[in-house]
C-alpha cells in the first residue's frame, strides 16, 4: 500500500460486509450495487469493478479459508498518491477481500445511547466510507459502560442508528426505524427488511426508543438480533415476523 496514498492519508474509500451462508453471499445484488453507489459517490474509478470477478474472489477467499458461515468485507480504497504530497494525476483503485467467521452475539444483549451525535448535513451521509473510526469511538465507548452497542442522535436528537448497525422498534402494534433523513447509514439488511414487512421510517427522538416494546438491530454482521435491555429497561422477546426474516432464503 502506498503510504501517501488517499487512502492511507484520508481513508478514502468505501466497504460492505457480506454475510456469508453455506459458503454463499447473502443479499450480493445489493452489496454489489451499494458499492458502485458509493464509489461513484466518492469519486472513484469504477472502469475495471467486475461484480462476476469480485464475487469469485470472495468466494474462493471463503473456500480457501474453509469458511461456510460467517462474513467477508470487501474494501476498494483510492491507492493514487495524495496531490498535495506527490501530485500524481493517475487514478489507481485497489479491491481487497477478507474473511472470517460468525460475530459472537451476547445474551443478554444491552443498548445504550450515544453521547456522541452523527452530522446528518455531512458529505459522507449514507455513504459506508472507510472512515469509520466516529463509529469505533462510540462502540468502544459503549462497551466500556458494560454495553454491546449504543444508539446515536443526530444533531436534531433524532435516532439514525446504533453504531454498526440499523436499528428497529416496534411499539403499540406498529414497526419503525429511523428514516435516512436522520442521517442513518441504510444498510442492505435494513433494506432487505423494509422489502419484507410492513414499516413505518420515521423521524423518532430517543423517547420513542425508550417506550418501545421490542428493539431490534440489523446489519451483515449480526443479521437480525433482538435487544433485551436498552437504558436500563428489560424488553420482551418478541414474536414479530421481522425475526423469521433472517437469514433470507
Amino acid at each position: 500500500m502506498d503510504d501517501v496514498s488517499n487512502f492511507f492519508l484520508y481513508g478514502k474509500g468505501v466497504f460492505t460486509t457480506i454475510a456469508i451462508r453455506a459458503g454463499k453471499p447473502i443479499l450480493w445484488e445489493k452489496h454489489a450495487a451499494r458499492l458502485l453507489r458509493d464509489m461513484r459517490a466518492i469519486g472513484l474509478d469504477r472502469a475495471d469493478f467486475s461484480e462476476k470477478r469480485l464475487h469469485e474472489k470472495v468466494v474462493l477467499e471463503l473456500e480457501q479459508r474453509g469458511i461456510a458461515d460467517g462474513r467477508a468485507r470487501i474494501t476498494v480504497s483510492d491507492e493514487t498518491s495524495s496531490p498535495i504530497w506527490q501530485g500524481e494525476s493517475v487514478q489507481r483503485v485497489s479491491i481487497q477481500v477478507i474473511v472470517a467467521g460468525l460475530r459472537q452475539i451476547p445474551f443478554p444483549l444491552h443498548l445504550t445511547e450515544s453521547p456522541y451525535p452523527v452530522n446528518s448535513c455531512s458529505p459522507l451521509v449514507g455513504i459506508k466510507s472507510c472512515n469509520y473510526l466516529e463509529n469505533q469511538i462510540a462502540i468502544e465507548e459503549a462497551k466500556h459502560r458494560g454495553h454491546y452497542e449504543a444508539v446515536r442522535l443526530n444533531e436534531r436528537h433524532e435516532v439514525t442508528s446504533a453504531c454498526m448497525a440499523n436499528v428497529f422498534w416496534w411499539k403499540n402494534g406498529k414497526l419503525f426505524t429511523s428514516s435516512q433523513q436522520t442521517g442513518c447509514l441504510p444498510g442492505t439488511t435494513r433494506e432487505y427488511v423494509l422489502e419484507n414487512v410492513v414499516c413505518e421510517e420515521s423521524e423518532a427522538g430517543i423517547e420513542e426508543l425508550r417506550a418501545a416494546d421490542s428493539i431490534f438491530l440489523t446489519s451483515a454482521g449480526l443479521g437480525i438480533v433482538e435487544v433485551d435491555e436498552f437504558a436500563g429497561k428489560r424488553l420482551d422477546r418478541s414474536a414479530h415476523p421481522i425475526m423469521r426474516l433472517w437469514p433470507p432464503s
